[in-house]
């Protein structure tokens, strides 16, 4: 198995730019999965130096995806798509601002066939900015570049 910090982000998730909302998989295993970013002005999401409620939720969305991505490379397996399929109990307390780099952690609760219920939570150092529940579909379609 290759380390987490030997794996580009393009091997890891469909998404290209000016579309990523990710910048590093911090760990993952088959039940958390780790990520960072940072907040940058020229960021498709941002108003008003803050990243948006839509950016928040695509950064959970694609810390689900990079967890899908590592464990298909383990497997020897290729990037599948995947599509939000509903959100609930969305509670954001702050959106981040330029410059701040936040964590995403991902807690998966339930995965059945391709559909990946998770629980997502999105931090700044130890402030919480956001949590939310997020149900995965993958599709049986590879990412192309």
């Amino acid at each position: 198995m290759r380390a987490i910090e030997d794996i580009s982000l393009k091997e890891l998730i469909p998404q290209r730019p000016p579309f990523v909302m990710i910048d590093r998989l911090v760990s993952c295993d088959m039940v958390f999965t780790v990520t960072e970013f940072e907040v940058r002005e020229d960021n498709i999401f941002v108003v008003d130096g803050h990243l948006t409620a839509e950016g928040l939720m695509e950064n959970i969305a694609q810390t689900c995806a990079a967890r899908m991505g590592y464990i298909n490379l383990c497997k020897g397996d290729t990037v599948k798509i995947g599509v939000i399929g509903a959100v609930n109990r969305l509670d954001i307390l702050r959106t981040p601002k330029v410059g701040e780099r936040i964590v995403t952690t991902i807690e998966v609760l339930e995965e059945m066939f391709q559909i990946t219920m998770v629980r997502a939570t999105v931090k700044l150092g130890e402030q919480t900015l956001a949590e939310a529940n997020m149900k995965i579909a993958i599709m049986d379609v590879d990412s192309q570049d």
